[in-house]
């Protein structure tokens, strides 16, 4: 069995996501326990609750796991596949989509997760109760519509996968 290399650089844009989503998560990390910023999360409900949970643990871990485990894993088993089991991917095109709406739900729940908690712990410090829950009513439809971006990503990757194994087109 030969791979030529070109035939997978369409997967290199899997390890760039990968390695922008941990280098983003390594920043919150760091930002997120420098004293100041802790006590402010804190006092919002960081990680138990209230507005602090969106952005620890809830945004960091998922640029963590998702952008940079998930994808990776992605794009290594788009990798692996064909030399575990002999079969051409089902479809570059699937690769492609499946990349696309993943890392876009990825950065769009992630950018959600920050941008709310931020808005709801300030409104939240201010006292000003009936703003944050006037804020609240846009959260709930907005991390469903990320989430959903994400599951088809998820959905189209599974599909090509199974599509993958179910071939009967052999390349060895």
């Amino acid at each position: 069995m030969r791979l030529n290399n070109t035939e997978f650089s369409h997967l290199i844009k899997f390890l760039l996501v990968s390695t922008i989503s941990f280098f983003f998560g390594a920043m919150h990390g760091m930002l997120q326990v420098i004293p100041s910023i802790r006590a402010w999360l804190d006092s919002i409900g960081s990680p138990y609750g209230g507005p602090g949970h969106m952005i620890d643990p809830l945004a960091h871990a998922h640029i963590n796991l998702i952008g940079g485990l998930v994808i990776l894993a992605m794009g290594t088993m788009y990798y692996l596949l064909p030399i575990i089991s002999g079969k051409t991917i089902y479809s570059i095109r699937l690769i492609n989509h499946s990349f696309w709406w993943t890392t876009i739900g990825v950065f769009y729940f992630y950018t959600t997760q920050v941008v709310f908690g931020i808005l709801e712990g300030n409104l939240l410090l201010a006292n000003n109760l009936q703003a944050m829950a006037q804020v609240h009513r846009f959260y709930g439809p907005i991390v469903a519509s990320s989430g959903m971006i994400m599951a088809t990503g998820f959905c189209i990757y599974l599909a090509n996968v199974l599509f993958t194994l179910k071939n009967k087109d052999r390349y060895l």
